[in-house]
């Protein structure tokens, strides 16, 4: 009998997170875990679980993370000492065997389906093109009005316009922005000013240098000298009388203040999104000439590729094909 499976009445983490688990594997098994909740793990819905990662992951990480789950199920089942482990945790709530035996079936036969990948199958479709709805990238314009939308005068609309604009000057990501400290916003890169970043995504550090938007220190210094903020997180909550919280913004807050100020896009009102910030980021550097090499070491990407899909190269204004051919004479044809 496992160590893991000794704690299976215990909390979820502890029965289905191994301790020799590699990075990757833990942190799926966390997420998972996390979003059971107080939900049993021996009754996992994995077809929900799905649904729920897709709404913010592509098609392709969602399948790595349910592989992950089916394969640590998958070893609990081979586990010989599963069902009599199970059996014993049916003995605390009943004497009788028949009810024990329903209990431990029962609980084998989930355990099973959620190891079937038939149960929580993602759907995976090559997308060649995407449509420009899917991925926002605000035109200066819009980046602009987005970030004059709170307004300066007050200790919120003042908060909020720094967060978006250093979002707009930087790309950072939201979570990136909540872990800021004060002497993170003044370090040097080669002599330039630059942004630090401490843990980014994959557990990197980088450095982002500010360039001619070093400006936004400026707008970043009102906040935090109007707060009263020397030391600690940047971004804070505050309480509803206008007073500061004494911890960092969460990401659901980030996100929730991106969104309170939708743009005019084509006559329409459309909420941003905090990685739509990132992407115009990306965009607006590339059209300003900057090498995309440069772009993809300021968002902390691993890949060029992905970088690339950030700006958008493959737009339709750039693939329009020129003129190659005349076309052919039509004398007196009329075209309906």
């Amino acid at each position: 009998m496992t160590k893991a499976l000794t704690t299976i009445a215990e909390t979820p983490g502890a029965a289905l997170i191994p301790v020799d688990a590699d990075k990757h594997t833990r942190y799926r098994l966390k997420k998972f875990t996390a979003w059971l909740g107080g939900r049993s793990w021996l009754a996992p819905n994995l077809g929900a679980y799905r649904d729920h990662l897709l709404e913010d992951y592509a098609a392709s990480t969602v399948s790595a993370h349910l592989s992950t789950i089916r394969a640590r199920y998958q070893t609990i089942l081979r586990d010989n000492g599963t069902r009599d482990l199970l059996y014993a945790v049916a003995a605390t709530t009943t004497d009788d065997t028949l009810e024990k035996k329903a209990f431990v079936d029962e609980a084998i036969t989930r355990l099973e389906n959620a190891a079937d990948p038939a149960s929580s199958a993602v759907k995976t479709v090559t997308v060649q093109d995407r449509p420009d709805s899917d991925f926002l990238r605000l035109t200066r314009e819009q980046a602009e009005a987005l970030m004059g939308a709170p307004g300066t005068d007050t200790l919120k609309g003042l908060r909020d316009t720094a967060v978006i604009a250093l979002m707009l000057c930087t790309g950072i990501r939201e979570a990136e922005l909540c872990a800021l400290d004060v002497g993170d916003l003044r370090q040097r890169l080669g002599g330039e000013l630059a942004l630090q970043v401490r843990e980014g995504k994959g557990a990197k550090r980088r450095l982002i240098p500010y360039g001619s938007l070093s400006w936004i220190l400026v707008l970043v210094d009102a906040w935090t000298e109007a707060a009263g903020i020397t030391d600690g997180p940047v971004f804070r909550g505050l309480y509803k009388g206008g007073t500061l919280r004494p911890g960092a913004l969460s990401v659901r807050a980030v996100q929730y203040i991106v969104g309170s100020y939708p743009v005019a896009i084509e006559g329409e009102l459309v909420k941003v999104k905090p990685h739509d910030l990132r992407r115009t980021y990306a965009r607006r550097l590339y059209v300003s000439g900057l090498d995309p090499v440069a772009i993809r070491d300021n968002l902390g990407h691993s890949s060029l590729s992905t970088t690339l899909n950030y700006i958008g190269v493959l737009d339709a204004d750039q693939r329009r094909p020129p003129s190659v051919y005349n076309p052919p004479e039509l004398g007196q044809l009329r075209l309906t």
